[in-house]
């Protein structure tokens, strides 16, 4: 999954398997997002102790959850996560990605969704969600961008600083 660099120029990218060592890096993200109020639902910070047993909810073969690295530091991360629990669904996930603010408009959302989608079919995964807030304009034209098309709007679903916030799904065939 790297893609080292071979110029002192670019950055060293590498995606990898999330481990354990990760946590602090994903919940600052996360939490930044948070604070946000533009990429998630959660409405109060998380802590570590409260996601020790997040990481291990996923599966490197079946659910996996990865992060992106640019020269050693956590960039941003990517889950995949079960769609629905009914097993006609079970070849459809749904995909979470977070980056680091230091590391916004730099490709880290863009080559962890690529390789989302290329390790899709080796998972056994035939189509991928995702689920947006409708104001995220960044977010859901990047997902746009990678042949991702609007496949349902859930309307004032969200309740978010008293207020109401539609939801955007997305998808795509792999």
């Amino acid at each position: 999954m790297a893609e080292p660099s071979s110029s002192s120029n670019v950055p060293t990218v590498i995606i990898r398997d999330a481990v354990t060592a990760d946590l602090p890096a994903i919940i600052d993200i996360y939490n930044a997002a948070i604070a946000s109020r533009t990429a998630t639902a959660q409405l109060e910070p998380v802590t570590l102790e409260s996601r020790k047993e997040w990481l291990n909810q996923h599966s490197p073969n079946e659910y996996p959850f990865w992060v992106l690295e640019m020269n050693g530091t956590v960039a941003g991360w990517l889950t995949f996560k079960s769609f629905l629990p009914r097993c006609a669904y079970r070849g459809t996930a749904e995909l979470s990605v977070y980056v680091h603010e230091k590391f916004r408009r730099r490709g880290v959302a863009r080559r962890l969704l690529e390789q989302a989608i290329a390790r899709s079919p080796e998972l056994g995964i035939t189509a991928l969600v995702g689920l947006i807030f409708a104001h995220n304009e960044p977010s859901i034209g990047l997902f746009s961008e990678l042949g991702f098309t609007r496949w349902g709007l859930l309307p004032g679903v969200a309740r978010v600083e008293e207020v109401e916030r539609d939801l955007t799904i997305v998808g795509r065939h792999v």
